[in-house]
């Protein structure tokens, strides 16, 4: 029997909402937010939540002098396609890229995610 339905995963960051927004328009996912607190929900019932911390700091990836601590990994079908698509929601290409079946990217906070081809 299972205890629970699904996981969520937390998230700090400076904006909730900011940053719930990058990723709504990367997954279409729905947002609902406050001002220190913000979930994306997919149709099915995933949830993503992000929490405002106060004196944030981004992840130095990667290095870790600021740990990543966690990432997502989004898998997509075009690797360039979605490499622009991301660029222009604002995410940023890391400048090491350890492998060639992925990319590294940053969100709008400084947290490291992957396009990661099927």
């Amino acid at each position: 029997m299972a205890i629970a339905r699904f996981p969520t995963v937390v998230i700090d960051c400076p904006d909730p909402a900011q940053l719930a927004a990058f990723y709504a328009s990367l997954l279409d996912w729905k947002i609902e937010a406050s001002s220190d607190w913000a979930d994306l929900r997919a149709d099915y019932g995933d949830c993503i939540s992000f929490q405002k911390v106060e004196g944030y700091r981004a992840p130095k990836w990667p290095t870790q002098d600021v740990p990543q601590q966690m990432h997502l990994d989004v898998v997509v079908d075009d690797l360039d396609e979605a490499e622009a698509a991301v660029l222009s929601l604002g995410a940023t290409k890391a400048d090491f890229q350890p492998g060639t079946t992925f990319r590294v990217f940053l969100d709008p906070a400084g947290h490291p995610f992957c396009l990661c081809r099927e």
